[in-house]
């Protein structure tokens, strides 16, 4: 089977270069044709699994779409030769191609399918490469956000914001989260502004910068609907428990369902959230119990009795 397809894309690629030769009759090349008789072997060697032919006859066809200024065709071949680097567990050789598919498809026109192979390229990496993916996600919402597609760009932001702060990039994830929160607000939609400022806050703390983190919830007051929310208060006692340095406090909110039940990487800070010097606040001391008669109950017996051994 293997071979019989091998053969069948051999063929195509003869065909293909017959089309391209020019003679006494033909004074050009036919790439229209060209184009198609690649995109056939390249089909035919990938069902062959033979992907290193598979993408070669891709970048062909592509090649002879771009002789022909079909530049949407040519996108799509680049776009099958990146695919069948994944296949040869080539990726960053992938995602090249892919991002050369993605800037051909927005000088054809077509923004949207230039933006879901950018969000396939950062897919791709995301494992190997999450700063490349970032970026990928990145340039993903900014032709989504040309489009007015302001859902689709506030996506593939979030994204980016998880992560950056899975790599720890606090001063961009801060950044990103932001520019979410300012989307999020403009669809008006804020609830989900209400959770975006938690991880906000929660990437402030981790950056030891309990300023920044408390003009978040300083400013979020003006979204409709946060203050008096159960979000706004529990970031007010979080805040309130960073700032005395009380841990118990800090662990009680972070554990709560509200935190807790975030996306897992914003979950992940509030778990592991210290208070600076990661010290646990002293428990103020009990107010003397008065007795049945209206008196004050008698000091503990371990205390000392200051007149115990006499007046000398």
């Amino acid at each position: 089977m293997a071979a019989q397809k091998i053969n069948e894309g051999l063929e195509h690629l003869a065909k293909a270069e017959k089309c391209l030769k020019t003679g006494f009759l033909k004074w050009k090349p036919d790439y229209d044709s060209a184009a198609s008789e690649y995109g056939k072997a390249a089909v035919a060697f990938k069902n062959a699994k033979q992907f290193e032919q598979a993408k070669d006859a891709c970048l062909r066809e592509a090649v002879a779409h771009e002789n022909n200024r079909a530049l949407f065709h040519a996108a799509k071949a680049y776009e099958q030769a990146g695919m069948m680097l994944k296949e040869m567990q080539k990726l960053p050789e992938a995602v090249q191609l892919i991002e050369k598919a993605s800037m051909m498809y927005l000088e054809n026109g077509t923004p949207d399918t230039a933006a879901m192979a950018l969000e396939r390229a950062g897919k791709l990496i995301e494992n190997v490469d999450p700063e490349k993916a970032v970026q990928l996600y990145q340039q993903t919402a900014n032709v989504f956000e040309n489009e007015e597609r302001l859902r689709q760009a506030v996506e593939l932001l979030g994204k980016a914001s998880r992560l950056l702060v899975r790599g720890r990039r606090f001063d961009e994830a801060a950044l990103s989260i932001q520019k979410e929160k300012n989307i999020y607000k403009e669809i008006e939609n804020y609830p989900t502004c209400y959770k975006k400022t938690i991880a906000q806050v929660l990437v402030h703390l981790h950056r030891n910068d309990y300023v920044a983190a408390e003009r978040c919830v300083r400013e979020s007051y003006s979204i409709p609907g946060f203050n008096g929310s159960e979000d706004c208060t529990a970031l007010e006692q979080l805040l309130e428990g960073y700032d005395q340095q009380d841990q118990d406090q800090v662990a009680e909110v972070c554990n709560s369902p509200l935190f807790k039940y975030m996306d897992n990487d914003y979950a992940k800070l509030g778990l592991s959230l210290l208070v600076p010097g990661g010290g646990v606040k002293k428990k103020a001391a009990a107010p003397p119990q008065a007795t049945p008669k209206g008196h004050t109950a008698p000091a503990a017996e371990d205390e000392e009795d200051e007149y115990a051994g006499g007046l000398c």
